[in-house]
């Protein structure tokens, strides 16, 4: 029996997976049989490279993806295009109808997967401009205390000399050990 599986590539904590056709017998990173394409679940959203035509011949041949390839091929709408081909074969629809329900469902699919791109990329400035705005703030606000404790000191040191002013005879005390 056939399997469409991940065989997993790359080091720890970098996964990187090739999507492969290989026996049921055969070890996960062991022989297979095809080399169809890729998965990096690290990236967001996560890149899925594979030839959908190899995989919906491996498909219609009898092939059985494990469960984490079915959601893959059902993301790259091989499941859905295997599904339309049955149906022709079967004579339901026409080729161009089973062309133009696969066209509009991945023009429909781009478009949120652009959407979500979009939406990411967009919360990512507008993090970046929130902390650097918060930055800015404490910035400023450690600025204005110390500008407050300069204020203050100078405040304090000119009440010391109108509180104590020497009598014109005498010498300052800080003067007079100098002096002797």
């Amino acid at each position: 029996m056939v399997k469409i599986r991940l065989a997993r590539r790359g080091r720890k904590k970098l996964a990187t997976y090739d999507v492969v056709i290989a026996d049921i017998r055969s070890p996960r990173d062991g022989k297979f049989i095809e080399k169809i394409g890729t998965y990096t679940p690290i990236s967001d959203p996560a890149t899925i490279n594979i030839d959908d035509d190899a995989a919906l011949a491996w498909l219609l041949k009898g092939a059985q993806p494990s469960d984490t390839v079915k959601r893959m091929l059902s993301y790259r709408g091989v499941l859905f295009r295997k599904h339309l081909q049955i149906g022709v074969i079967k004579g339901a629809i026409t080729q161009e109808q089973a062309d133009a329900k696969l066209n509009a469902w991945k023009q429909e699919k781009d478009s949120k997967i652009k959407s979500k791109v979009d939406k990411l990329s967009k919360d990512k400035e507008s993090a970046a401009k929130a902390r650097k705005e918060a930055e800015t703030k404490i910035r400023e606000a450690k600025a204005e205390a110390i500008r407050k404790k300069a204020e203050a000191a100078a405040a304090a040191a000119a009440e010391v000399e109108t509180a104590a002013p020497a009598p014109e005879g005498e010498a300052p005390a800080a003067e007079a050990p100098a002096e002797a």
